[in-house]
């Protein structure tokens, strides 16, 4: 039964159900109070400053948990707002907390709130008086056993912790971890600030601030560890640690191991535990401590488009099929394209796949992966309906933690139906991919560059026979305008050219297109490509696409996305940059665990009568 004076709601009830946790219980002795704050000499921002830093005035809204309770407030609120002085340079500031026209240290504050809760909310005034505004001044960093001045220092300017510079608090802090990281990179495992003597002139205004640095001993690398694997193989691990021991010791070093073995789907986490003395050789030891995910995993999913009808799929997976990281991942899904493909009329619109992915590191080496997939399809769409069987394998060698090159095999075989009616195609190729990534994230990165190119010569296409070499290649980079990433800019360009081949001779399912939500939103699927005389879509040798989007969080969970997209595919197998179509439009992100979903409307700014006049899209991922 709830408590009384509170009934626990239906959709409490849900929430418990779901999450297992019981609604938020009342509090039992709530007093609530107003906080009235009085800056003195200090400017909005910091007194935005001072307001930020008061739980009296964050917590204000849920009341406080009796007398006590707001007294404690209080008094952590004295701390607090010293810091926020110290955090802008001002090392004489007074403070005053009174709790119904009492302060907070004096002893009656208790029977004289109790008095003033009868009255309504307890009245709380803040005063505060941020005094001079204090610089460094003589900034020393010295041996913590000699007392004498360290010649070999990192340049403090980057933390702002130099003389004449506003003393703010956490410049001090900064200096600190520069100078420790600094000697952590020279090979000093065990560096650390020992002590500091920060001392503040009130006559010239001045905060003197000394560091005491242990360094440590200097040492290599020792012996590595690992730990905590279940159904993966230690040894695994211990074969993709490239760390001889003897190595120096850098962090750089961890760093880059801890992102190579997270890569690998099985591996949640890695903690790079460093032992806390030296072996008897002078050398640090490391432990391995590795989290594995659950190795099975299946989910579903599904996309909507105006343009490209409405998509449904599910998926099965295992990352760690046979112990050394192998994957394998079944894919299905069921497609229903919007209405008949121009191109073939009277095609049923019902389109299906069924695709098993499998991967095998270190095939030859540990920096080589072996990927293969397999599929059988019926693709539908405005320019062909293609029922075909399709193979790719290729081995991947990763060159660094951002730049791999795959080399491979390309085979599909199937039935293709376009405007000029139906052929049976086999496709045979050696595609060469070379990837560079510097993105955080894979669904919704906030910098960096990802940039892809394929080359690949075809042994046979169609009727082409032997010679047509494809390239394309993509760009795009991301860049966060403010420390909190609240503000992304993102652009794409992409292009492409098949090479050596009559338009007539390449299979329609491997020509270029463009248009529609992977392209240029706001045109139908397909439509900004080259067509016949009867107007059916036919696809070129060559393509072109750009895009730039302002990715804006307005919330935690909301963002919107202003942007602009361009391109056409080509007749030619070198772009001419004729018939250039352009959109514009605006997106909704909702932001989840699994990744942003994205609702975009979008409509074109230079259409033809045929094009329609928007697209609506709804998938998961940023548009690229």
């Amino acid at each position: 039964m709830a408590a009384p004076g509170h009934s626990q709601s239906f959709f409490d009830g849900i929430t418990s159900w779901f999450t297992g946790k019981k609604a938020d219980e009342p509090m039992v002795d709530a007093l609530p109070y107003k906080v009235t704050i009085k800056v003195d000499h200090g400017d909005s921002d910091l007194r935005s400053a001072i307001e930020d830093s008061s739980n009296l005035v964050t917590l204000q809204e849920s009341s406080a948990p009796g007398v006590a309770g707001l007294v404690q407030r209080a008094l952590s609120d004295q701390e607090r707002i010293t810091a926020a002085l110290y955090e802008k340079g001002h090392y004489a500031g007074e403070i005053d907390i009174l709790i119904a026209g009492v302060d907070v240290n004096d002893r009656g504050v208790y029977d004289t709130a109790e008095a003033a809760r009868k009255r309504g909310p307890v009245p709380v005034q803040i005063n505060v008086d941020v005094g001079p505004l204090f610089h460094f001044g003589d900034i020393r960093v010295l041996d913590a056993k000699t007392r004498r001045p360290l010649t070999d220092v990192p340049d403090l300017e980057e933390s702002d912790l130099v003389e004449g510079e506003v003393a703010a608090s956490s410049a001090i802090a900064r200096a600190e971890r520069l100078i420790v990281a600094d000697l952590r990179k020279r090979g000093y495992p065990f560096a650390r600030i020992d002590g500091k003597d920060v001392a503040a002139n009130h006559i010239t205004r001045r905060l003197e601030v000394s560091l005491f640095v242990e360094s440590g001993p200097k040492a290599g690398f020792g012996r590595f560890t690992v730990s905590g694997t279940e159904g993966l193989d230690p040894e695994f691990v211990e074969s993709r640690i490239n760390i001889e021991e003897g190595d120096p010791y850098t962090p750089e070093r961890l760093d880059k191991l801890r992102r190579r073995l997270t890569s690998y789907p099985i591996i949640a986490g890695v903690k790079l535990l460093e032992a806390e003395t030296l072996d008897p050789n002078g050398r640090l030891p490391v432990d391995v401590e590795i989290s594995e995910r659950k190795p099975r995993y299946f989910g579903f999913g599904t996309k909507y488009s105006t343009t490209e009808g409405t998509a449904a799929n599910a998926y099965w997976g295992h990352r760690n099929l046979f112990g050394g990281a192998e994957t394998l991942r079944i894919d299905g899904q069921v497609s229903w394209f919007g209405g008949e493909p121009d191109s073939v009329p009277n095609a049923d619109p019902f389109g299906y796949m069924l695709k098993a992915t499998f991967t095998k590191p270190g095939i030859f080496t540990v920096d080589d992966d072996l990927l293969a997939e397999a599929a059988v399809l019926r693709e539908v769409t405005n320019a062909y309906v293609r029922d075909a069987v399709t193979f790719n394998a290729g081995v991947r060698r990763r060159i660094s933690d951002t730049l791999s090159v795959q080399v491979g095999v390309d085979f599909e075989q199937g039935h293709v139906e376009d405007a000029d009616g139906k052929r049976r195609d086999f496709v045979a190729g050696l595609p060469i991919d070379v990837i560079y990534d510097t993105t955080d994230s894979l669904l919704d990165p906030t910098r960096g560059i990802r940039s892809s190119a394929r080359i690949e010569p075809f042994a046979y296409l169609g009727e082409a026979g032997a010679g047509p070499v494809l390239a394309r290649g993509s760009l795009a980079a991301y860049h966060a305008v403010d420390d909190r990433n609240r503000f992304i800019l993102a652009g794409r360009v992409a292009s492409g050219s098949m090479i050596g081949a009559n338009l007539s001779d390449v299979p329609a399912q491997r020509r270029f297109y463009a248009g529609g939500g992977g392209s240029i939103r706001g045109y139908e699927y397909q439509s900004v490509s080259p067509r016949n005389d009867n107007g059916d879509i036919i696809g070129g040798l060559s393509f072109f696409e750009a895009s730039a989007e302002l990715r804006v969080r307005i919330t935690d969970t909301i963002g919107l996305v202003p942007f602009v997209d361009m391109g056409a595919a080509f007749e030619d197998e070198v772009p001419d940059f004729s018939g250039l179509k352009y959109a514009a439009g605006l997106g909704l992100r909702y932001y989840t665990a699994i990744g942003p979903i994205r609702f975009d409307a979008a409509v074109p700014l230079n259409p033809r009568d045929s094009d329609i006049g928007y697209g609506i899209y709804v998938s998961v991922g940023q548009a690229f």
